[in-house]
């Protein structure tokens, strides 16, 4: 364990950059693309089924 009591305080890690993985993982990005993959696949069935 490092030794603190001098009033020093410890080195921060660099922080990482966040990715892609990051990025989907938020909810709001994830919602518009259920809407335009939901919305592609409703184009998609209608042209091979309805059409």
């Amino acid at each position: 364990m490092v030794d603190t009591s001098r009033g020093e305080a410890p080195a921060r890690p660099a922080e990482e950059p966040r990715g892609c993985l990051f990025a989907l993982s938020q909810p709001p990005l994830m919602i518009f693309l259920a809407v335009v993959g939901g919305l592609l696949l409703m184009a998609a069935v209608h042209d091979l089924f309805l059409l």
